[in-house]
């Protein structure tokens, strides 16, 4: 710049005596000019000086006036609040060089310019002009990137404007791609993925993101696709999944690919991944998040040759490997001890009336500890009702516990057996085996779930289910029949078993069936054909709809035909509405019924904002009497909303609002709604609502209060809840039905001694498997009528939340699968999508060695450098191999 420095003196001298002649009209112009300075001024001068040397008629000079002009430009640093000297300066001049340009004759010389104007329209064009992207189409082909980073930006959003509006009229877009590649190579290589992303699905071209990915940046990018892919309507939320698959593919992050497939629920990029993975350790690791998420993935000799490997990876799949961890889990947090449902209430902590009342054995106290047993020592295999040995007690205390309860009771006290050896095939067999030769009608029932129930998220090769059950489908007995039809449903789901459909299907048509019996079977199919949107169950369902009388399509179960029917397209977005035409044709009493529940399942886990509208204008009408629609739209809101953090929490805003202004039969789903919303996660706003819910004038509203209560605590030991339910269970000491209530929500407050969890989402929350919501909405539904169902003989239905159960456990294992304790860090999750540099991915940690349980809202990483693990996310099942650049330190 030395060259230039007599030449701004000379500028000054210049300038200086012309100025003094107009002081009084420019006094204020005057002021401005003194608050520069000196340096400030000088550089005022000396652009005003490049100004006109732009416009001078030799091309010499001009160009050496464009180039220190650029130079300048380029040199200039701002702070974050200022514009740049020179854009300031030049800002008045805009207009003066606009003019001149349009007078140029094209040459190198109006390209320099043009880029010159480009960049001063970044302060200066009119609002919706675009004329700094004109101007850059015009100017040269350089490198835009050195025009800094808000010149970029500014250009991106001028070009999305530009592309939509060329789009409307067809025109052309060659020129602007060509932009395009430039600023998204230039954000790549600036840490800006976001904003190369945007970029992209503004002009509809995310493909070009595969090439500019690399190394350093694909794992931020990646994550910026896949979080914002929730907020995006459909189809672009699963195409830019797609391409975030084709970048975890191409730098083999293949768990993360893993995910993302079994997000789109595409079993084809499942299977390409075995096949182009061939490492052992990670197929196993594979197949553990294949296991978490419930799919039922068949490996053939196309994708795993060796049949060693290949059954050693089904085994896997198939869950086998969950009891033995989750008792590992158990012996290391020492709670193995078996827990009486006394241990459970507390009685003695609560004061005054009510504590006394417990003695008496009643059927209906007594069915309610038979569940709240089962939930708490749910997968430990003993307890101290139903698996005492016999000669404890005289003549067998688990035969003597099962007869303390009441006809139907006997199903549920038998079925709990099955759930206290929960996933533990052989064992659970053995001893349900004694119940099938039982003279008792309910007893067998109970049996046949309770082998539903042990089968349950875990398959055999052996298939032991299907031969137990197969053969009591058809028994006369109403009671034996649902047993089986239900212990198929919960043993199979989401299998997709022909075997099981060809059992089912006939008796869906049989006019001799009772209503109960057909309701059962529709879940049952729904279950087993979770989200597969099999045509041919959809059809049966239909008729079985469509076929029966205005009387039967009264009861209280038949709202499950619509469900059963509903589950078959759970999440799969638009597949429903072809459903959804036809149940418009149905009798008047149910039609609405059935719209609703098709879409709230179609739409669930989805986070579509217009379908939750939807559901609000629904809620929004006032009806007569026997309209029982409203409740499933309810439920509807928060099946749809509880994809995501933000439509969560705008959900229970929502339902706060219902509660004041709603019908009564809103209010009663509103409580299973939050529930919903906040499932094994005591959010503390949403406990006080319940809280103030559970003594609410109507018993039903109480009822579902205090379910969900429970369901929100369920497994998480919640202090503050348990005792809300002990001074709950004081309170409502008279009320029998109230008081059952109670009971199963202390039950489920403390499932698994604490060990386990009823969320359907898993790995982050970012999948959701599909089985586990469809067996909480079952019993969701159910409780919308809780005193028909869960309060009448139906109340076995609870055990449709086995589905859902899972040990919330992250178990670290050795390359051979032993148990293999390592120090992690276990912490809040903090959201680092589009964050600079290297945040931390969690907060106020602790460090535990592993095993160890994760609440919701908790990640873990390894506190070690020792080993690496083999999955990203660590949940569940992690394999570690050891590090071989790993050195102890002395």
């Amino acid at each position: 710049m030395a060259p230039a420095e007599p030449n701004s003196g000379g500028a000054t001298k210049d300038q200086a005596p012309a100025k003094a002649p107009a002081k009084d009209p420019k006094k204020k112009d005057e002021k401005k000019d003194e608050d520069l300075s000196e340096e400030d001024l000088a550089l005022k001068q000396q652009l005003e000086l490049y100004v006109e040397r732009v416009q001078d008629p030799d091309p010499g000079l001009q160009k050496v006036a464009l180039e220190s002009m650029r130079q300048e430009i380029r040199t200039a640093t701002s702070s974050m609040t200022s514009v740049p000297k020179p854009l300031k300066f030049l800002r008045p001049h805009y207009g003066t060089l606009q003019t001149h340009y349009e007078g140029m004759v094209d040459s190198d010389l109006k390209k320099l310019l043009a880029d010159i104007l480009s960049v001063l329209a970044l302060t200066m064009s009119p609002e919706g002009e675009r004329e700094s992207l004109k101007y850059r189409l015009l100017g040269s082909d350089g490198d835009i990137g050195s025009w800094g980073h808000e010149y970029v930006r500014n250009l991106a959003g001028e070009i999305s404007q530009e592309y939509s509006k060329r789009q409307s009229e067809e025109g052309p877009i060659e020129d602007l791609m060509d932009l395009v590649v430039q600023i998204v190579a230039f954000h790549m290589k600036h840490n800006a993925e976001p904003e190369a992303v945007d970029l992209l699905m503004e002009v509809e071209d995310l493909d070009l993101l595969v090439e500019h990915v690399d190394n350093a940046n694909y794992k931020r990018t990646c994550l910026y696709l896949t979080s914002s892919a929730k907020y995006l309507p459909g189809p672009d939320d699963m195409l830019v999944l797609d391409i975030a698959h084709s970048i975890y593919m191409k730098f083999e992050e293949y768990p993360r690919a893993l995910q993302i497939a079994l997000y789109l629920d595409n079993m084809q990029y499942v299977k390409e991944l075995f096949q182009r993975c061939d490492d052992p350790l990670k197929r196993q690791q594979f197949c553990f998040i294949l296991a978490r998420h419930g799919s039922s993935f068949e490996l053939d000799e196309s994708i795993i040759a060796e049949d060693e490997e290949r059954e050693a990876l089904q085994d896997i799949i198939n869950n086998t490997k969950l009891n033995e961890g989750y008792l590992t889990l158990a012996r290391d947090i020492e709670v193995m001890e078996p827990k009486s449902p006394e241990d459970i209430y507390k009685a003695h902590l609560i004061d005054g009336r009510g504590s006394g009342g417990g003695t008496v054995d009643s059927a209906r106290q007594n069915l309610a500890a038979t569940f709240v047993n089962a939930f708490v020592n749910a997968g430990f295999g003993q307890d101290k009702l139903m698996t005492v040995p016999s000669e404890a007690s005289s003549g067998g205390s688990s035969s003597s516990w099962l007869f303390k309860n009441k006809e139907h009771g006997k199903a549920s006290a038998a079925a709990s057996l099955g759930m206290i050896l929960l996933w533990d095939v052989d064992s659970g067999l053995a001893q349900l085996d004694k119940y099938f030769h039982s003279t008792d009608t309910h007893v067998i029932a109970g049996a046949l779930l309770g082998v539903g129930i042990v089968n349950c998220n875990v398959q055999n090769e052996c298939d032991p289910a299907l031969a137990l059950l197969a053969d009591y489908v058809d028994k006369e007995d109403a009671s034996i029949k649902i047993g089986a039809i239900m212990g198929l449903g919960l043993a199979y789901a989401g299998s997709q078993n022909d075997q099981v459909r060809s059992i089912l299907m006939p008796l869906l048509l049989d006019a001799r069936s009772s209503v109960d019996v057909i309701a059962f079977t529709a879940i049952s199919l729904g279950l087993v054909y979770v989200g597969s949107c099999n045509e041919d169950v959809a059809q049966n369902i239909v008729l079985a709809l469509m076929e029966r009388s205005e009387s039967e399509l009264a009861d209280p179960l038949a709202r499950f035909l619509p469900l059963g029917l509903g589950l078959l397209f759970l999440g799969k977005q638009e597949s429903v509405e072809a459903t959804a035409e036809v149940s418009k044709t149905f009798n008047e009493k149910i039609r609405k019924h059935c719209d609703m529940t098709l879409l709230s399942c179609g739409y669930a886990g989805t986070g579509n904002v217009l379908k939750v509208q939807h559901f609000l204008g629904q809620c929004a009408q006032h009806l007569e009497k026997g309209e029982s629609y409203q409740g499933p739209a309810v439920l509807g809101i928060a099946m749809v909303a509880m994809a995501e953090e933000l439509g969560l929490e705008m959900a229970i805003r929502s339902l706060e609002h219902l509660l004041q202004y709603g019908e009564q039969n809103i209010r009663r789903a509103v409580p299973l709604a939050l529930a919903l919303l906040c499932i094994s996660n005591p959010k503390v706003n949403v406990m006080d609502t319940l809280s103030r819910l559970s003594h609410d004038a109507d018993s039903e509203v109480a009822m579902a209060a205090i379910i969900s209560l429970g369901l929100i605590g369920a497994g998480t030991n919640n202090a503050r809840i348990a005792g809300m339910l002990r001074n709950l269970s004081s309170y409502y000491y008279k009320d029998a039905s109230l008081l059952f209530c109670v009971r199963i929500a202390q039950g489920l407050v403390h499932l698994g001694k604490g060990l386990l969890t009823l969320s359907p989402y898993h790995s982050e929350r970012f999948l959701m498997s599909p089985t586990s919501l469809a067996g909480l909405v079952v019993m969701l539904h159910a409780c919308l009528d809780m005193k028909s169902i869960i309060l009448g003989k139906y109340h076995y239905v609870l055990y449709f939340l086995v589905l859902a159960m899972q040990p919330r456990m992250l178990m670290t294992v050795d390359e051979n699968l032993k148990p293999l304790s390592v120090p992690v860090r276990v912490g809040q999750a903090v959201d680092v999508v589009g964050q600079a540099g290297r945040p931390k991915t969690i907060t106020g940690f602790q460090t535990h060695s592993t095993p160890v349980l994760l609440s919701a809202g908790d990640r873990a990483e390894l506190a070690t450098e020792k080993y690496i693990p083999l999955s990203p996310i660590l949940e569940g099942f992690v394999i570690l191999k050891e590090n071989p650049d790993y050195k102890e330190e002395n």
